[in-house]
């Protein structure tokens, strides 16, 4: 697989493949993290009944190729310009066939709530069959705890679970904080996916499984030792569990997993289709099917984890991300994990404290808001006083019958997942010269002053920009998602080569971040709003292929292809605590960075693949904190001058 992601023809391909982010189903690319901004100033007020939302519009086709052609420019030569500007002009001619296409995408958007969602999960993530390890699943790392024990563990795992059970009663009695940008309020739904919901393997498209929410269900699954157990957290009359009443029924899954399993979880890391045939296999079997529903109809799971290795030259952030993201490998954690369901957390030995989730059914905030929410929880104890659940059952350890050919599978599965962990590299730090509170007071938006910044790093490494994709969220609008930021522009390039170049004042310098973080600023404003680039050629693109029209030849040209093969794969995620969420990057020549802005400080996320021989998390990162502090010092000392 790795020679495949090597192969540039390979990589070509790829890149005719992916649609304007259509990202997702790229067929050697890796999936980005359409993560919510929180810059965007949302605020929540409590409002029980769902807010009436807007449709998502279809922009201009005139006005999506001119914003198109603008963010192409600084990512090809002058000569390919030409031809992506005739092909463009082409594409847009009274009569053509842009115009027929998106007569067909407003038709479409009359008869639907939201033209883009059904396209977007399965081209983005039911229809994807490479593994939704490394490739797809985002890993999030909360603040690093002290333990001393085993006890100790189980305690902070009893913690972790009561703070999701109070959450899901929240979501249940609808006492979840309507959340609004500006006034405008957003869409809540995913909010109400992230529990319960599972991935159900398919042999060549997924499905989603959601709990029924007058039947909702009143169990988790445990993990330890590869064992998945069956525990009830409710009560006959849907009461959550006290902290106490979980930590005993922990402590009964550890007394029933002293020894290591079979390795069944690591089906789940498989390329889809490998799974789903398995997936198929196992559920003909009674226990089988018994044990395969129980986990798609839990809650979430806890994944009780043993101790990871010590790697050698990383810090223990970076290492506590790797455990997140894929378990550090077969003979790790990796198969202590069922990937396929929504929310998984995962507590180690040694104070590590996170959670991995599968992306589909949603966004980085619900997933950053249940995380604060269980750290307040933590650190504050109960905020409901409720007493102990009556008639619980106690821990059911979930018996599996593995064939032979099953056990073949699982072997291989092992082999890949390997692959994919040392091919991961990841440098994931806090910067803590400076956070929000300084690029405010130089009323910057801090959102797009470290964007700039990412641009920077990428241009100070390759001497060439990099297609670079930030999501914006489109929450305004009814089953909103996403929308691309396409934050490499021509201010942004032009900004670069200005820091870099030495000839030039601080205060040219500082002109050119201005200008560049304007630029981003006004990108990202027509994003929220529905009215980027990426998501309308999707539109443009699907539409023709739904229609059996040919696809046009805009989408194959090197334009196209160059700026969606996303070098760079970035998004906000915004959390109170000292968090941060981490993935891969998007392409096999890319990096993934992942950000938490605080007022002080900022931490970060980054990643690359080992077996891309131009490209370094490591150096990326310093790279990245040598960029945020000489654009901190060119702000200052453009200052200092013209007050001089």
């Amino acid at each position: 697989m790795l020679k495949i992601l090597q192969n540039m023809n390979a990589m070509n391909n790829m890149a005719m493949r992916i649609s304007d982010n259509m990202l997702h189903q790229k067929k050697y690319g890796f999936l980005s993290f359409p993560l919510q901004h929180h810059h965007h100033h949302i605020r929540r007020n409590l409002v029980s009944a769902p807010a009436a939302l807007p449709h998502l519009p279809v922009p201009a086709l005139q006005q999506t190729m001119e914003k198109y052609l603008r963010s192409v420019k600084p990512l090809i030569t002058a000569e390919e310009y030409s031809v992506t500007e005739d092909l463009v002009k082409n594409f847009v001619a009274k009569g053509g066939i842009g115009e027929k296409l998106q007569n067909l995408l407003l038709q479409k958007a009359k008869s639907t709530e939201n033209w883009l969602a059904d396209w977007w999960l399965h081209a983005s993530y039911l229809d994807y069959r490479w593994p939704v390890v490394v490739y797809s699943s985002p890993g999030l790392v909360f603040p690093l705890q002290t333990f001393h024990s085993i006890e100790d563990q189980l305690k902070m795992a009893a913690k972790v679970i009561a703070g999701a059970l109070e959450y899901k009663v929240l979501l249940d009695e609808n006492k979840l904080p309507q959340e609004t940008m500006g006034k405008d309020p957003l869409d809540m739904s995913q909010y109400h996916k992230i529990l319960g919901t599972c991935r159900i393997p398919g042999v060549t498209r997924d499905s989603l499984w959601f709990a029924d929410p007058a039947n909702p269900p009143k169990h988790i699954i445990v993990t330890r030792n590869n064992h998945f157990f069956y525990v009830e957290v409710f009560g006959a009359n849907y009461e959550p569990l006290s902290e106490d009443q979980i930590l005993q029924q922990l402590q009964k899954v550890v007394e029933g997993s002293q020894y290591p399993s079979t390795p069944l979880g690591i089906l789940t890391t498989e390329n889809r289709n490998t799974w789903g045939k398995a997936y198929k296999k196992l559920a003909k079997d009674k226990s089988n099917s018994y044990a395969l529903d129980s986990i798609k109809t839990s809650l979430f799971l806890m994944c009780l984890d043993k101790p990871n290795p010590n790697l050698k030259g990383l810090n223990k952030s970076t290492v506590n991300a790797l455990q997140m993201v894929h378990g550090l490998g077969s003979k790790v954690n990796g198969a202590n994990r069922w990937y396929d369901k929504t929310v998984q957390f995962v507590v180690g030995p040694d104070g590590e404290l996170g959670l991995t989730y599968e992306h589909s059914p949603a966004e980085g905030p619900p997933i950053a808001n249940l995380m604060d929410h269980i750290m307040d929880y933590i650190s504050k104890g109960a905020t409901r006083s409720t007493l102990p659940a009556v008639n619980y059952v106690p821990p059911q350890r979930l018996k599996f019958n593995i064939s032979d050919d099953i056990k073949t599978v699982i072997e291989t599965a092992e082999t890949n997942l390997d692959i994919l962990v040392n091919d991961l590299e990841m440098a994931c730090f806090k910067f803590p010269n400076f956070g929000k509170d300084f690029i405010k007071s130089q009323k910057l938006s801090p959102d797009s002053f470290i964007q700039m910044a990412i641009q920077l790093a990428y241009y100070r490494l390759h001497n060439q920009p990099g297609a670079h994709y930030e999501s914006a969220s489109t929450r305004k609008f009814i089953h909103g998602r996403t929308e691309t930021i396409r934050s490499c522009s021509i201010e942004s390039v032009e900004f670069a080569k200005t820091m870099l170049d030495s000839s030039k004042s601080d205060k040219e310098k500082a002109a050119a971040l201005q200008k560049a973080i304007k630029s981003h600023k006004d990108y990202t404003i027509q994003a929220v709003n529905g009215l980027g680039v990426d998501r309308h050629l999707l539109g443009l693109k699907m539409i023709a292929i739904e229609n059996g029209l040919d696809v046009p030849k805009l989408f194959l040209d090197s334009g196209y292809i160059c700026s969606t093969h996303m070098k760079l794969s970035t998004s906000q995620v915004a959390a109170r605590c000292e968090a941060f969420m981490c993935y891969a990057p998007l392409v096999p020549d890319g990096y993934g960075c992942c950000y938490n802005p605080r007022d002080k400080e900022i931490f970060f996320g980054t990643s690359a693949f080992n077996s891309s021989p131009e490209t370094s998390a490591q150096k990326f990162k310093e790279a990245l904190e040598r960029s945020l502090i000489d654009m901190q010092n060119v702000l200052l000392a453009s200052q200092l001058k013209s007050k001089l």
